[in-house]
């Protein structure tokens, strides 16, 4: 089939190489404008460019796709490209761009998104950081056919996977970024056949994904060490969860929960109960304490434990805050 892919970031690219690699023709990129990064806040192209580049795949970056926003010439332009552009299909992936009806509705075969969830379940723009931070025991990747609504089109195909407790959303994206490329190509084949029967999504069990914001990052020691466990996993590895210690932002990247202990006395939320080697850095919570176990000081590199507490000691009874 010929394809118009349009997706941004790694879980996008991943899907782009599968449908390439299965034999489709890839006859256009849409991806969003290169942005700066690094210490330099050099350019850099998005990983769905950086492949299509690498294969000779034309590329376009429109900042906008809405005639009526505030680009219309921009987006007149690339709905020109569009049309002109023989395909039978659009699949996106994590775009970054909302797509108007008018896009909709070019492709004859219409959008096909590749969703990391089990929709109805965590619509919206981070899935799999909701999922574990609320403790879901799996999650998984929908194909659905795009609507103009926020990911109320009708299922395609679906495929579960577990959350292991060690998971963050970096090793779960990549399962489940493998997942969607094996799945889209699947949806494609079908497709093609005639054989990709739609589902309408339930209205019993919807959620919305909200997007992930640093205000968020902040460990709230009164809350209990399951729940924050969740969150440090759900922020890893980005933005990273964080705590103060006196003027100093400490990140914490992994940890573990675990049962109340037994002190002499009721420790308070955020006091450091063990900063050793052996025993490693342990904190209590509202509910139960929490095994700090990778820590990032400011200006320092992500840290087990043991290795973070030669350069940056903590004393017991202080309290993060």
């Amino acid at each position: 089939m010929k394809v118009i892919f349009a997706g941004t970031p790694e879980f996008a690219a991943t899907a782009l190489a599968a449908i390439h690699e299965a034999g489709h023709e890839i006859v256009l990129v849409l991806t969003q404008p290169d942005r700066p990064a690094g210490r330099g806040m050099q350019l850099h192209a998005s990983a769905v460019k950086q492949y299509a580049l690498a294969h000779n795949i034309p590329v376009a970056q429109p900042v906008s796709l809405r005639l009526d926003g505030k680009y219309p010439a921009v987006a007149a332009e690339a709905h020109t490209l569009l049309h002109s552009t023989p395909h039978d299909v659009m699949v996106v992936a994590a775009y970054g761009l909302i797509l108007p009806l008018s896009v909709l509705n070019i492709p004859p075969l219409g959008c096909l998104n590749i969703h990391g969830s089990l929709l109805p379940r965590w619509r919206g723009a981070a899935p799999i950081h909701r999922a574990i931070e609320v403790g879901d025991p799996e999650t998984g990747i929908t194909i659905m056919q795009m609507e103009e609504g926020l990911d109320t089109g009708p299922m395609l195909l679906a495929e579960r996977v577990a959350i292991a407790d060690t998971d963050t959303t970096g090793s779960l994206h990549d399962t489940l970024a493998a997942l969607g490329g094996n799945l889209i190509v699947q949806a494609l084949q079908r497709l093609a056949l005639g054989e990709l029967p739609a589902t309408v999504q339930p209205e019993l069990g919807i959620t919305y994904a909200a997007k992930i914001s640093k205000e968020e990052a902040a460990l709230d020691w009164v809350l209990s060490a399951e729940s924050l466990s969740r969150k440090i996993r759900a922020f890893n590895p980005f933005p990273g969860t964080h705590t103060q210690y006196g003027d100093k932002t400490i990140k914490v990247f992994h940890a573990r929960a675990l049962p109340p202990a037994a002190y002499d006395d009721t420790p308070v939320p955020g006091e450091i109960l063990s900063a050793s080697a052996n025993d490693g850095i342990i904190v209590a919570c509202g509910t139960g304490c929490l095994q700090l176990t990778e820590l990032q000081k400011p200006g320092g590199k992500r840290l087990p434990a043991a290795e973070f507490l030669q350069g940056f000691p903590l004393s017991v009874g202080t309290k993060f805050s």
